[in-house]
């Protein structure tokens, strides 16, 4: 099996669109963890570089939750070393499209959503 390229660590800076996204799917990082596991399955320490900003506890949570929904399987691996490694499951790769048409959005509409922002946080 050919493992994917690994994870750029800037792939979700501060400035990433997606974290301006008025909504959400499931939880506040399902969103990035659904997009990490694109191109294949992740051992959770690969996880962690680019969503260095989530707590283990939090991404673990993140985790559980998209494994509940369907969207994620985990498979633990005995050999030769243990491991465990998630990947999308096909209910999670049908939402990488809709996923793509809301990051669009986001980069389309990021000025108006930051002035929206400053200006509700305004004294």
């Amino acid at each position: 099996m050919t493992h994917p390229q690994p994870l750029p660590p800037d792939m979700f800076d501060e400035l990433c669109p997606s974290s301006l996204l008025p909504f959400r799917f499931g939880d506040k990082w399902a969103a990035l963890v659904i997009r990490c596991l694109e191109d294949g399955p992740r051992r959770f320490s690969e996880l962690r570089v680019p969503l260095r900003r989530v707590t283990p506890k939090v991404l673990t949570q993140s985790l559980r939750g998209l494994e509940r929904d369907g969207l994620v399987s985990r498979t633990a691996h005995a050999d030769p070393r243990p491991r465990v490694e998630y990947a999308l499951t096909p209910l999670g790769h049908s939402m990488l499209k809709p996923l793509e048409a809301v990051y669009a959005w986001a980069t389309e509409h990021w000025d108006e959503l930051l002035d929206a922002r400053e200006q509700y946080e305004a004294p």
